[in-house]
């Protein structure tokens, strides 16, 4: 999107100080058109749109505010989505792909619509990603109660459906009087701009308060830039971290989100070239060096590589920055022996994680004053040559993974390596849930931070396409590759439409495996035998489902795919279109991607009549005696 200059409105005057007599919901759209935000001497909108779905709960309030928005000299662009979870998906994403530094705002109605935003807002905050959320609410004043979707709890009138926001949003706030608004609007934008603290945000709006009028002081709809802060490390806990590192001979770098939101990539690539540190990647991570650097070592923990969780479970010394070491990077505990951490993250909840050395601040920040305390040191060439040995196996393993026989049947890994060709070092894939995340983690090259995108700190099902408008919209010089399995196109192919209609062009890649293959096979390791995951009827036959014609009917040029040379001319061919298109392959759900050895903690029933369940959880019980606590101080 772009950022116009923003533009002054008329204003009345009132005594000696100026007002301007708005509704709540028209001083909120003149409020947010005028906010900014600005880093190392960038500035960009903070919020350039708003999408909405409207009903009863807010077409009067920021429906009409909207729609009256330019005649008013206000620029807030109008954008109509599908689905309240999609929209908030496609602000997370424009959030992601902008280093945080813009989102967009999403309204809803009262009742379904806003209960439809707690998806999106748990996947948001959890990812650390600043979106806006504006959903309606029940009248302030009680006049009309019940109100078609009210919810009525016996136990107080001021309980709302939007109350199930709270817990999922890093501020929440309801206005219930015109004059609450001004101070929950700073508020507002000092959660979506703090670097440590940001995620969903969310204003409810009772439909009456919206369309309430008001005298505003002029001065809330100045022009406001607000500063993203690059907070230094304090220097006693620099030289302290610099002493356990340079006493590391088999140190290694997990590099999380952070590294990519901070801009830390030079930073990140100077510090481990320096001190010839190699570096793991978690999803969030991955691109943060090019993957033929010859010090990375590849994607790390239950869907790493080989190569990188032996690297990790050897290091003696764990310099974590902007990772929050969730389980799939720890491998559940298991994954890292008797190492001493050290954790660079702009939040001290992050960095205390595992007993770590507590570097908090800005990672390109931290990296630089650690480079510096570190002086001369570097790792033994001889570590530096065994991680170089290692990744090279394991590139030897992505090759033949990739490979596949032209006329042959795709495999998962194969259409993954095939939309890597065609993506270049410029395009962007986009995925979330299943089994696509853990092979792309594993199999994709990527030489660009932002070439990646992968939502996988909710995995939630349905984000690939309301993610890839995001993506699209904030980078529309790049090409967007959504990679989607089915199970995960059902749950929301809406937003195509949405696509569509915006003109938003995306490359689809809907992988067609009649079913749930992740868990398919994580049912099948602890005995659940694959109940659940497959897509048949009640006499066990496929399903008479035609998703790519569901594809077509919803707006999309469809292109099918049976071989892997028509899998890659239909890429071709999507690539040159000038809209939306969807390439429609089928896989095998039982051909598995390679495996990179790391262990996940997913209890096993402790008592079965089922063999294969006994089986596995004989094994759980050897996995799970690996697990660390972690508790030395570092």
């Amino acid at each position: 999107m772009n950022d116009p200059e923003p533009r002054e409105s008329p204003a009345v005057r009132c005594g000696e100080e100026a007002k301007r007599r708005l509704t709540v919901a028209q001083a909120l759209v003149a409020f947010l058109a005028r906010q900014w935000s600005e880093r190392d001497g960038r500035r960009r909108r903070l919020i350039p749109a708003c999408f909405g779905i409207f009903g009863h709960g807010n077409v009067a309030g920021l429906g009409e505010a909207l729609a009256g928005a330019a005649a008013a000299g206000v620029d807030l662009p109008y954008r109509l989505c599908r689905n309240e979870q999609g929209m908030v998906h496609t602000a997370a994403a424009y959030a992601r792909m902008t280093d945080r530094l813009s989102t967009l705002a999403c309204t809803t109605s009262i009742g379904p619509g806003a209960t439809n935003l707690v998806t999106g807002a748990a996947g948001a905050t959890i990812n650390r990603l600043p979106v806006l959320l504006l959903p309606g609410d029940s009248f302030a004043t009680r006049r009309a109660n019940p109100v078609l979707q009210e919810l009525e709890d016996s136990r107080s009138y001021d309980v709302s459906v939007t109350d199930a926001l709270r817990p999922v949003s890093r501020y929440w706030d309801r206005i219930n009087r015109p004059e609450q608004l001004p101070a929950a609007l700073l508020a507002a934008m000092r959660v979506l701009t703090d670097p440590a603290e940001t995620g969903a945000v969310t204003l409810a709006l009772p439909q009456d308060v919206q369309a309430e009028a008001y005298d505003w002081p002029e001065e809330l709809f100045a022009e406001r830039t607000w500063h993203v802060p690059r907070p230094r490390p304090d220097e006693g806990v620099v030289r302290r971290a610099a002493r356990i590192v340079t006493a590391a001979y088999r140190p290694v770098l997990v590099a999380g989100g952070g590294v990519i939101y901070s801009g830390a990539t030079d930073a990140l690539r100077g510090f481990v070239e320096r001190h010839g540190v190699p570096v793991v990647e978690t999803q969030a991570g991955k691109g943060a060096l090019p993957y033929d650097h010859p010090l990375a070592a590849g994607a790390v923990g239950v869907t790493g590589t080989a190569a990188a969780n032996e690297v990790a479970a050897n290091a003696d010394v764990v310099i974590g920055v902007g990772t929050r070491y969730s389980d799939f990077t720890t491998a559940s505990g298991t994954l890292f022996g008797d190492a001493r951490f050290v954790n660079l993250n702009i939040t001290g909840f992050d960095a205390a994680k595992l007993s770590g050395v507590q570097v908090v601040g800005d990672a390109r920040e931290s990296l630089t004053a650690l480079g510096a305390a570190c002086g001369d040191w570097a790792s033994p060439p001889a570590y530096r040559s065994v991680v170089a040995e290692l990744g090279a196996r394991w590139a030897a393993v992505v090759d033949r993974a990739r490979h596949a026989d032209p006329q042959a049947p795709p495999t998962q890994a194969a259409v993954i390596g095939a939309v890597n060709d065609a993506a270049g070092p410029r395009g962007v894939v986009v995925c979330a849930a299943g089994s696509m995340p853990g092979d792309l983690h594993k199999l994709w090259r990527s030489t660009d931070p932002k070439a990646y995108h992968v939502e996988y700190g909710y995995s939630c099902m349905g984000y690939e396409i309301a993610g890839g408008i995001g993506v699209r919209l904030a980078a529309p010089d790049r090409e967007v590759f959504v990679l989607v399995g089915d199970g995960s196109y059902l749950m929301l192919p809406s937003e195509l439409v949405t696509a569509v209609a915006e003109g938003v062009k995306l490359v689809v890649v809907l992988v067609d495996n009649q079913g749930f293959a992740s868990i398919g096979r994580l049912s099948e390791s602890v005995g659940a035998q694959r109940l659940g995951t497959a897509y048949r009827d009640r006499t066990g036959a496929p399903l008479p489902v035609d998703l790519a014609a569901n594809a077509a009917s919803l707006g999309a040029v469809v292109i099918r795919a049976t071989t892997m040379a028509e899998l890659r001319a239909g890429l071709e061919a999507a690539k040159a279109a000038h809209r939306t298109t969807v390439v429609h392959v089928s896989t095998d759900p039982m051909a598995a991607g390679p495996d990179g050895g790391a262990w996940w903690d997913v209890p096993v029933a402790e008592v079965s009549a089922v063999a294969a369940a006994q089986a596995a959880r004989a094994a759980y019980e050897t996995g799970r005696k690996a697990r660390r606590l972690h508790l030395h101080p570092s």
